[in-house]
Protein backbone atom coordinates (compact mmCIF):
# COMPACT_ATOMS: atom_id res chain seq x y z
CA UNK A 1 0.00 0.00 0.00
CA UNK A 2 1.31 3.22 -0.75
CA UNK A 3 1.92 5.69 2.06
CA UNK A 4 -0.39 8.51 0.85
CA UNK A 5 -2.87 6.06 1.02
CA UNK A 6 -2.22 5.41 4.50
CA UNK A 7 -1.92 9.21 5.03
CA UNK A 8 -5.08 10.30 4.00
CA UNK A 9 -7.49 9.70 6.90
CA UNK A 10 -5.68 11.20 9.03
CA UNK A 11 -4.52 14.57 7.21
CA UNK A 12 -8.34 15.39 7.65
CA UNK A 13 -7.63 15.73 10.99
CA UNK A 14 -5.15 18.30 11.10
CA UNK A 15 -6.25 21.78 10.08
CA UNK A 16 -5.11 23.94 6.96
CA UNK A 17 -2.09 25.42 7.30
CA UNK A 18 -2.10 28.96 8.11
CA UNK A 19 0.45 31.96 7.76
CA UNK A 20 -0.17 34.74 9.61
CA UNK A 21 -0.41 38.32 8.06
CA UNK A 22 2.50 40.45 8.54
CA UNK A 23 0.77 43.22 10.13
CA UNK A 24 -0.33 41.00 13.17
CA UNK A 25 2.61 39.07 13.70
CA UNK A 26 4.77 40.00 16.87
CA UNK A 27 8.33 38.11 17.74
CA UNK A 28 8.27 36.53 20.97
CA UNK A 29 11.73 37.22 21.93
CA UNK A 30 11.46 41.10 22.17
CA UNK A 31 10.19 42.62 25.41
CA UNK A 32 11.61 45.25 25.84
CA UNK A 33 14.64 47.74 24.28
CA UNK A 34 17.78 47.05 26.63
CA UNK A 35 18.90 50.14 28.30
CA UNK A 36 22.14 51.39 26.58
CA UNK A 37 22.83 53.67 29.11
CA UNK A 38 23.76 51.83 31.72
CA UNK A 39 25.65 48.57 30.96
CA UNK A 40 25.50 45.22 33.22
CA UNK A 41 28.65 45.49 34.37
CA UNK A 42 28.88 42.24 35.95
CA UNK A 43 28.04 40.41 32.48
CA UNK A 44 30.80 42.60 30.95
CA UNK A 45 33.17 41.71 33.37
CA UNK A 46 32.39 37.86 33.24
CA UNK A 47 32.26 38.04 29.27
CA UNK A 48 35.89 39.42 29.14
CA UNK A 49 37.07 37.46 31.95
CA UNK A 50 36.26 34.16 30.54
CA UNK A 51 37.66 35.79 27.02
CA UNK A 52 40.74 36.24 28.66
CA UNK A 53 41.21 32.70 30.38
CA UNK A 54 40.27 30.62 27.26
CA UNK A 55 43.04 32.74 25.59
CA UNK A 56 45.75 32.08 27.60
CA UNK A 57 44.38 28.55 28.03
CA UNK A 58 44.74 27.51 24.67
CA UNK A 59 47.94 29.37 23.92
CA UNK A 60 49.50 27.38 27.14
CA UNK A 61 48.19 23.91 25.76
CA UNK A 62 49.47 24.98 22.33
CA UNK A 63 52.68 25.61 23.65
CA UNK A 64 52.88 22.48 25.24
CA UNK A 65 51.52 20.79 22.32
CA UNK A 66 54.50 22.28 19.83
CA UNK A 67 56.92 20.87 22.86
CA UNK A 68 55.57 17.50 23.47
CA UNK A 69 55.33 17.08 19.50
CA UNK A 70 58.95 18.61 18.77
CA UNK A 71 59.82 16.01 21.94
CA UNK A 72 58.58 12.62 20.17
CA UNK A 73 59.84 13.87 16.95
CA UNK A 74 63.42 14.54 18.36
CA UNK A 75 63.52 17.96 16.99
CA UNK A 76 64.56 19.57 20.13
Amino acid sequence: MAPSVLLRPFSRLMPPARFPSSFSVRSKFYVREPPSSKPDWLKVGLTLGTTVFLWVYLIRQHNEDVLEYKRRNGLE
